[in-house]
């Protein structure tokens, strides 16, 4: 069976982080793990030159785990672009649900955020969405519709839609 992928998509500043804050919060107290993925258009900095993992990579190698105790972090190049689901697929195998923020323009399941302070349009066409959630009045008749603050029912509802209510 294949992990369920949602993005999370919208403006700058709708509130896409917060909400994935917010979601993964309750998603994980009713018992799910939750992997996130974060898009950028920026290349991060993902590793502190002159560490020894930074060095790794410097020197050719073509992926590199910096392992503590607790955690671990992954640099590996890539050769092409990855879809959200082909990066779950290879890097979340053992969590319940993968949210992303970000990848308004690939193919998949998303939920749009609307703020009226940044937008009042969706940015995906409205047959490219699951839900929105936004703090304006009905706008799409024939999409589920959430307003910012309520993750309870927005989280329920991913809850039903993967199976897991």
């Amino acid at each position: 069976m294949t992990v369920p992928v949602i993005a999370i998509v919208g403006c700058a500043n709708a509130g896409k982080t917060t909400l994935i804050e917010q979601l993964v919060g309750m998603l994980t107290q009713h018992g799910l793990r939750v992997g996130t993925i974060k898009h950028s258009h920026h290349q991060p900095e993902l590793d502190k030159p002159g560490k020894d993992s930074w060095r790794h990579k410097q020197a050719g190698a073509a992926a590199s785990l910096l392992v503590g105790p607790e955690q671990l972090q992954l640099i590996q190049d890539l050769h092409e672009a990855m879809t959200p689901r082909q990066l779950a697929e290879r890097y979340f195998p053992d969590v319940d649900l993968v949210l992303v923020e970000g990848y308004s323009s690939m193919p998949g399941d998303k939920i749009e955020v609307v703020r009226a302070a940044c937008s009042t349009q969706l940015r995906c066409r409205p047959e490219h969405l699951l839900a929105v959630v936004t703090d304006l009045p009905q706008r799409h008749a024939a999409l589920p519709q959430f307003a910012l603050d309520d993750v309870d029912a927005l989280s329920a509802w991913i809850m039903r839609r993967i199976g897991r209510d």
